[in-house]
């Protein structure tokens, strides 16, 4: 991917979104200023977003750009912090975005390690995150336990690589986010999320950066209602992805990785039929313990067809994901009609499974838990087999024609 002219020059706009923050802007802006002045390499603005403030915030943003130079207002007439990211990288002309709360509370020795590879065309997105390996954080048990569930949801629903999705110190190449921004539909704090899940499911590169991040409890957030407009849009993004809309048009296009020494001996890429029945079989042995594991804790509670189903719909999420992954190198499959394909062989094969354990349950009146687990394995065991042909067969067969192109 070329470097283009803007980002030659180095040209970053960082954001600061301020909703009701008299007291803590002016601190904020001092800080900042003198940092990037003395530290920060390359040409760089403060831009103070006012979202809709019933304080004096827009008085003394005001106030601090005619202080300091290079700091510039821009006021929304509507609340929203991801309204004041939309609006404002939109709208900016320089190379690079950036946006960081006005708490501070991230080290701002981590922003050169954001913004550098943007401006050099490495990444498209970096983020700022509280959980990669040599961060530190000093915040309360409360908000650590909401941050990891939160996030864990991400990766277990999306699939999602990347660590933290809330960290408030984000960066992106212009060029880059622009297309993604219309895309995006969320206006609050769900938007960083939104985002980094557009971003990757087109393909786009995730910088992440280990952050020193301290807590301030002044916070704006309300944390049940931000949590179940998170949750609100994780469905709703999920949606997207299958019905084909996440795909967002006008991205600059990465080119594939390719080989710099000219005597290079290169390998394949995408598996043959060896490496998808090992990597399927393995996935699968992983799978059908979990399952059998799941099966044996809810026949505890529920009947039998109910704890098939329950274990089955947990294992399976797993288990597509992993293949679509690492068998099938279908990592771009997002139309419904795969989706559906999906579900047609999640359905034969509960159903498979299903018609053993009721087949038992009739010739025996009563049968052991170790006679059922057993008829499980077995039908498990067979299902999988019908599961790996109808998968390569029928649901990753053009995307396999695609890979192999």
């Amino acid at each position: 991917m070329a470097v283009s002219t803007a980002q030659a020059t180095g040209t970053v706009d960082i954001m600061i979104p301020v909703y009701n923050e008299e007291r803590a802007l002016p601190g904020c802006v001092e800080v900042l200023h003198g940092f990037l002045s003395e530290q920060f390499p390359f040409d760089w603005s403060i831009v103070v977003v006012d979202n809709a403030s019933t304080d004096r915030t827009l008085e003394v943003a005001s106030a601090l750009a005619e202080k300091y130079e290079r700091v510039r207002v821009h006021h929304l007439d509507r609340k929203g912090r991801g309204l004041a990211l939309r609006e404002s990288w939109g709208a900016s002309e320089a190379a690079v975005v950036v946006y960081m709360d006005v708490d501070l509370s991230t080290g701002l020795d981590g922003l050169l390690p954001l913004v550098a590879p943007l401006l050099n065309g490495h990444s498209d997105l970096a983020i700022g995150s509280r959980l990669a390996p040599g961060s530190r954080t000093v915040r309360g048990p409360r908000r650590e336990l909401v941050s990891r569930a939160y996030n864990a949801l991400i990766r277990l629903t999306h699939g999602a690589r990347f660590s933290d999705a809330q960290c408030g110190f984000k960066a992106a190449r212009t060029e880059v986010v622009r297309p993604l921004l219309g895309q995006a539909r969320d206006e609050g704090w769900f938007f960083d999320t939104e985002l980094l899940l557009l971003a990757e499911h087109n393909g786009l590169r995730v910088h992440e950066v280990p952050v020193d991040w301290v807590e301030d409890v002044d916070s704006r957030v309300d944390v049940v209602v931000t949590a179940i407009d998170d949750i609100k849009g994780l469905i709703r993004v999920a949606r997207a992805k299958a019905n084909g809309t996440a795909l967002v048009n006008g991205l600059p296009q990465r080119p594939q990785p390719r080989a710099i020494h000219p005597d290079a001996v290169l390998s394949r890429s995408e598996g043959g039929l060896s490496w998808q029945m090992l990597s399927f079989a393995v996935i699968g042995v992983i799978s059908t313990l979990a399952n059998l594991a799941l099966y044996g804790v809810f026949r505890l509670w529920w009947p039998v067809l109910a704890a098939n189903l329950a274990a089955l719909v947990i294992t399976t999420l797993f288990n597509t994901e992993a293949n679509r992954r690492f068998t099938f190198t279908a990592r771009n499959t997002t139309r419904g009609k795969t989706h559906l394909q999906g579900f047609v062989v999640f359905g034969l094969y509960y159903a498979f499974t299903s018609a053993a354990l009721l087949l038992l349950h009739a010739a025996s009146s009563n049968p052991s838990r170790t006679l059922e687990l057993v008829v499980l394995l077995g039908s498990s065991a067979l299902g999988t087999v019908g599961r790996f042909f109808l998968l390569r067969s029928w649901v990753f067969r053009r995307d396999d024609r695609k890979d192999q192109a």
